[in-house]
């Protein structure tokens, strides 16, 4: 896991533990989005949920679009998953959301991790 230092990213990880020690790993991705979207507002944390991204090919606009999970402070890409192991293709997930968007900062975290802090990823893009 890397954290680093910036305070939304921290923060953030602050309320998925809080989720997680509530929850308990295993249970389905959009229980674990519902409830730190929760947390995130009882937080004060600025965040937009199931964020639409499109994707511009030469200045059109394509049919298909990405939901981001959630966009925290419009800083930070956050990307659950309730997988057994975290795969490349869901770094590869998160980087494509945050050069789509213009963002730099994303964090990939898997709620069926047994302890929360191992199920974590920092990407940068």
């Amino acid at each position: 896991m890397i954290i680093g230092d910036d305070s939304i990213g921290a923060k953030v990880i602050g309320c998925s533990i809080a989720v997680h020690r509530e929850l308990g790993p295993g249970l389905l991705e959009s229980i674990y989005e519902e409830a730190l979207s929760i947390e995130l507002g009882r937080s004060g944390i600025p965040f937009v949920r199931q964020m639409e991204l499109p994707v511009i090919y030469k200045d059109v606009q394509l049919s298909g679009a990405f939901r981001v999970d959630l966009l925290v402070d419009n800083t930070v890409v956050v990307e659950l998953k309730c997988v057994d192991r975290i795969l490349p293709v869901h770094e590869a997930q998160v980087l494509s959301y945050l050069r789509l968007g213009g963002w730099r900062i994303g964090l990939l975290i898997n709620f069926k991790s047994a302890v929360l802090k191992n199920g974590i990823r920092r990407v940068l893009l």
